[in-house]
C-alpha cells in the first residue's frame, strides 16, 4: 500500500488521456478534483512583512489575541483590521 502525497497524484494525472476522463482519475486516485486544479496564491510583500511582525509580537507577547495584535499592527502604521 504506497500512499502518495497531493503532489504525487497530481503528477500521476494525464490531462490528455483518450479514454480516462481526468474526473475518473482523481476517483481512481482518491483525489479531489479541487486539489487537481489548485493553482497556489504567490504571498505578497506586504502580507509578507506582517507576518513577520505578527511573529516577532506574538514571541514577545503570546497573549495578545486578535484584537490586541489588530491594534497593535494599526498603531505600528499597518492599516489592517482582524480578517487580514
Amino acid at each position: 500500500n504506497l500512499a502518495l502525497s497531493t503532489n504525487e497524484k497530481r503528477e500521476r494525472i494525464e490531462p490528455d488521456h483518450p479514454q480516462i476522463p481526468v474526473c475518473r482519475q482523481c476517483e481512481l486516485l482518491r483525489l479531489p478534483r479541487s486539489s487537481y486544479y489548485y493553482q497556489p496564491m504567490e504571498v505578497s510583500g506586504f502580507e509578507t512583512e506582517l507576518m513577520r511582525l505578527i511573529d516577532r509580537q506574538y514571541m514577545e507577547t503570546p497573549f495578545y489575541g486578535i484584537r490586541r495584535m489588530t491594534a497593535w499592527l494599526n498603531r505600528k502604521g499597518y492599516p489592517v483590521n482582524h480578517k487580514r
